[in-house]
């Protein structure tokens, strides 16, 4: 079954409250179902953004896309985001990942593990929240009655099964980074958690990595050619992080996207805010 459109919008620009204040309420009026802010050092702190957030808006969801989860003890993590859902009225959206970033690791002063070693402690996180949020005893107990819907991301076989078994959204980060997966890379993945869900019904994520313009499509392709799989003869049209043409082309992309892979929940970065609001325009309520 198709399921409707969502829109998010990662901010991801520090500054100050009013400027904070003024992007956040800019994407509600645009339309945005969902404000995320991402983890990561240098950027705004999550938990403080968010729920200033939730102050000065009405309708949006709030959304961690995504934290690091090896930064956080699961007990103490759970205490934060019980709190957060618990005083913005259960609009939270938990969104968890692996980490990737060993620069920030050392900067922070902490072992960088193996990738194993951190999807290992995704998993306990996940399971830890879970536990914790279901019991009626616990406290602050989250406005939303087992705690906010889980979204994980990932690319690598592990995280994506932990998904598939635990969220209520997959996020699929689009390639190993710095690389962009081509359409049937994309299509592996989303066919590989499709096979793993049974009767689970959840939501698709994409992150869309930039917009261009049909002028723009030249410079874009320029810039982007290393970051493209080696042997890989896509043109940039076909990378699924990637929206190319005019606001009606891309809306059409984004239709034959949701068909192909199961896309319906598009977020967009910061720079590209206003940018996309005419192909939100363009399919809200679809």
């Amino acid at each position: 079954m198709t399921k409707p459109f969502r829109f998010g919008v990662n901010l991801t620009a520090p500054g100050s409250r009013t400027a904070w204040v003024t992007k956040c309420r800019r994407a509600e009026e645009l339309g945005y179902d969902v404000v995320a802010v991402p983890d990561h050092l240098g950027l705004s702190a999550p938990f403080p953004a968010l729920m200033l957030a939730g102050e000065v808006t009405e309708r949006v969801r709030l959304n961690t896309f995504v934290l690091n989860t090896p930064f956080y003890n699961p007990v103490l993590l759970a205490r934060d985001i019980a709190g957060l859902d618990s005083l913005t009225d259960g609009r939270v959206e938990l969104g968890l990942g692996a980490g990737y970033v060993g620069a920030e690791f050392e900067a922070a002063g902490m072992p960088f593990p193996s990738a194993g070693k951190r999807v290992d402690h995704l998993e306990e996180t996940v399971t830890t929240l879970r536990k914790l949020f279901a019991d009626p005893e616990y406290q602050p107990q989250p406005a939303q009655p087992g705690g906010p819907p889980l979204l994980i991301a990932g690319w690598g076989d592990r995280v994506l099964r932990l998904a598939a078994e635990q969220a209520d959204v997959v996020a699929f980060t689009g390639g190993g980074r710095p690389i962009l997966a081509d359409a049937a890379g994309v299509a592996q993945k989303t066919d590989y958690v499709r096979g793993l869900l049974g009767n689970r019904s959840v939501e698709f994520n994409l992150l869309i990595q930039q917009l261009a313009a049909p002028e723009q499509r030249s410079e874009l392709a320029a810039a982007l050619a290393p970051h493209l799989q080696s042997g890989s003869d896509a043109v940039i049209e076909d990378i699924p992080t990637l929206l190319v043409g005019t606001p009606t082309q891309m809306a059409e992309t984004l239709r034959e996207r949701r068909e192909q892979y199961g896309f319906s929940y598009i977020t967009v970065l910061e720079p590209n805010l206003e940018k996309f609001a005419p192909v939100l325009e363009l399919l809200a309520g679809q």
